[in-house]
């Protein structure tokens, strides 16, 4: 059978059956797990040290918003030290539906007391390493180049070649357009020896600082070189969160009590049945509605291939409600809206392989088109997205039939784990990731689920 054309990591081979995405499915019972959920409440770290309400609160209508996800984000092995969650909100207005800003991501972060200096200690030892190694290789002694090759060829010195020509690196190159040996015995600024050579100093090129200075006292109170870099205002005072009883009424909590890695039937890509067929204008010259070869090309190019295949991934597992990878590639619900356009590039050469994109190969860089870290500046990693089945579970006692619509809500988060500024270790600090949504898509017939 044909190996399976994934957006996702797999593992490689005809024949794999499991990738490295942990499914996360949703139930009533919270058994042993009450972090990870859907729905409900949000429980901080620190109940003590809440986020600002004003994260919370929807980029339309100013209101505050209902968790969608709640996830214990703990990765011991990544990021030891540090105690982190996920959070997803919603706003409930339907007039803010499918429009940016209504689903908005937070990350909690608590890093433990003493976690920074350990990490500082483990990257000054790679660094040690990785110098004595690049030492190691330089100083290995390289080929002497012939001094000139008439000499090295006959054994006879030849005209031009004076037998005093010296080498720039050797301890007596008196005359040597290069000057003597900086690391000869005569210039060893350590050596205990001294010579009654004159000293000669190196020009270091002025600061930025004292180019202001010696400036004449009217420019150097105007100039500043920082224009475009503003100093930083501080931050706001954190808004408080309102009483319960005034907040939105939350979605009913089902907890993620239950996860596995995603398992797969290997298949082939969909067909076009042979009865299809397309009607065609038949007053357009030289084609006819036969539904022939022609029919059937034109049937296959309009298919939306990325649907297709998000469809028929969810299929083999229809209860998941959240898809888990670090640093992996989420799966797209399309390949044509803005969200599909930002990280479709990076899917798309996930493909050129049948195994799929492989975690090592974005770990250093974050998930390709995911825009950078608010906080840190750096690279912004996919982590985590829910599937439709969420829905469903957090709208179990609904009784409209508007409900939400997306696809898909894709979750980037800071590749380091940064935390927020001005928190020290052993506090509670919340910073707001990447929230892609994927909206569904309008047919005639209404939403395409």
């Amino acid at each position: 059978m044909a190996p399976y054309d994934s957006d996702s990591s797999a593992g490689e081979g005809d024949d794999f059956t499991e990738t490295n995405v942990l499914l996360g499915y949703a139930s009533r019972d919270p058994k042993d797990e009450s972090i990870s959920r859907l729905g409900g409440r949000p429980e901080w770290l620190d109940e003590n040290t809440p986020p600002s309400a004003a994260l919370a609160r929807c980029h339309i209508c100013k209101d505050l918003m209902v968790l969608l996800l709640q996830l214990d984000g703990e990765l011991p092995d990544r990021f030891p030290g540090h105690e982190r969650r996920l959070y997803v909100f919603s706003c409930r207005r339907k007039t803010c539906r499918r429009r940016e800003g209504s689903i908005r991501a937070l990350r909690s972060l608590r890093i433990a007391p003493g976690t920074a200096a350990a990490a500082a200690s483990r990257e000054k030892k790679r660094v040690e390493e990785q110098a004595a190694k690049s030492r190691a290789k330089e100083e290995k002694p390289a080929p002497k180049p012939p001094s000139n090759l008439g000499e090295t060829l006959f054994g006879a010195q030849t005209i031009g070649s004076p037998s005093g020509s010296a080498n720039p690196f050797s301890t007596g190159a008196a005359g040597s357009a290069f000057g003597s040996n900086p690391f000869s015995s005569g210039s060893n600024p350590f050596s205990t020896e001294t010579k009654p050579e004159p000293k000669t100093t190196t020009a270091v090129p002025p600061t930025t600082a004292e180019k202001i200075e010696s400036l004449p006292k009217t420019f150097a109170e105007t100039l500043s070189l920082n224009n475009n870099q503003p100093a930083a205002s501080p931050a706001p005072p954190p808004e408080p969160w309102p009483a319960a009883a005034d907040q939105p009424p939350p979605y009913p909590a089902s907890y993620l009590s239950e996860a596995e890695y995603e398992t797969l039937d290997p298949v082939s890509p969909p067909t076009v049945p042979q009865t299809a067929r397309m009607d065609v204008d038949a007053a357009e010259p030289g084609k006819g509605g036969g539904g022939g070869k022609e029919d059937r090309e034109v049937f296959e190019s309009s298919m939306d291939a990325a649907f297709q295949r998000f469809a028929d991934r969810l299929a083999q597992n229809p209860e998941q409600a959240i898809r888990y990878e670090f640093s992996g590639q989420p799966l797209l619900y399309s390949k044509t809206d803005a969200v599909g356009k930002l990280l479709a590039p990076a899917a798309t050469g996930a493909n050129n392989n049948s195994g799929g994109i492989t975690i090592a190969s974005v770990a250093n860089g974050g998930t390709p088109g995911m825009p950078r870290c608010g906080g840190c500046g750096g690279a912004r990693a996919f982590e985590v997205q829910m599937a439709p089945r969420a829905i469903a579970e957090l709208e179990a006692d609904e009784m409209s039939l508007e409900g939400m619509d997306w696809g898909t809500v894709i979750v980037g988060v800071c590749e380091r784990d940064c935390q927020a500024r001005g928190v020290e270790e052993g506090q509670v600090g919340y910073v707001e990731e990447w929230a892609g949504v994927q909206w569904e898509e309008l047919t005639g017939g209404g939403k395409r689920r």
